[in-house]
């Protein structure tokens, strides 16, 4: 399915904006709403690299960190 790249882009933007506000007002990395938000952010993140990909053949300079239980 073709994503908008801009909607994909505000949806990313909430994300991380979701994201701080967790981690700010959570109790560390276990923390259910933080986990939550990390997951949220994770399948905004993928949408809009897949976006981008799908309306301008273009990709982010960046990418996931592995899952790595040094991470957890």
């Amino acid at each position: 399915m073709a994503h908008e790249a801009r909607s994909s882009l505000n949806n990313f933007v909430a994300a991380l904006e979701r994201h701080l506000e967790a981690v700010s007002s959570g109790r560390g990395s276990d923390d259910p709403a933080v986990l939550s938000a990390y997951e949220h952010l994770k399948s905004a993140f993928l949408d809009y690299e897949e976006a981008l990909s799908d309306q301008f053949g273009e990709i982010l300079p960046m990418e996931l960190a592995e899952d790595d239980e040094d991470w957890a």
